[in-house]
């Protein structure tokens, strides 16, 4: 059985093999090949959701069965892709975002749903000043990788609130240098004021 890493592993060849059997020619074997995957699709498809309504119609089976497959990385994403998922989209990004709660939380941060549209996910991230060294790009990262763990079906995620800031009380290099430039004439000399030697 494979494990979690090699299920990905598999998911991005897959992924390479399809990007690259799109950049070939048009022709019969590439109408031929597209076929072959959309039927084996299909089947696929109607087997397991054959195989849900078998559990489903069991009706004794062990509470919460359903609810494990669709949080199973493996099993999860299988039905996502056959649209067989236990949880609805906005469901899976509220729980995303539980989840991610804690992490961001020992950072600083807080993170607060926005708005869902559509497959498109807007994200609200709130830092107090002291954010413990984190850089935008680890938060950023910490959201991307939660959301797209539980609702990789995103179509688009923005965070909001990321833009750079700085600690009360700090002065960037930049400002003091021009404070420093603003003093200092186009010939490289310190300007010459009135009255002033």
């Amino acid at each position: 059985m494979a494990n979690d890493g090699e299920f990905q592993e598999q998911v991005r060849q897959l992924g390479m093999l399809i990007a690259q059997f799109d950049e070939l020619p048009d022709s019969d074997a590439k109408v031929a090949g597209r076929e072959l995957v959309q039927l084996l699709m299909e089947v696929h498809g109607r087997g397991l959701e054959r195989a849900m309504e078998i559990v489903f119609d069991a009706g004794n089976f062990a509470p919460g069965i359903v609810d494990k497959m669709g949080q199973d990385p493996i099993v999860g994403n299988l039905l996502l892709l056959y649209s067989l998922h236990p949880d609805e989209f906005e469901t899976r990004v509220q729980k995303a975002i539980e989840r991610m709660r804690p992490r961001l939380r020992k950072l600083s941060c807080t993170v607060e749903l926005e708005g869902v549209h559509e497959g498109a996910v807007r994200v609200r991230l709130s830092t107090s000043g002291h954010s413990c060294g984190s850089s935008t790009n680890d938060l950023r990262s910490i959201v991307e990788d939660g959301m797209y763990e539980f609702a990789p079906d995103v179509t688009s995620l923005e965070v909001l609130g990321l833009e750079e800031s700085t600690p009360a009380g700090f002065v960037t290099l930049e400002s003091l240098m021009g404070q420093r430039l603003a003093g200092v004439g186009a010939t490289g000399n310190p300007l010459e004021r009135d009255g002033v030697d």
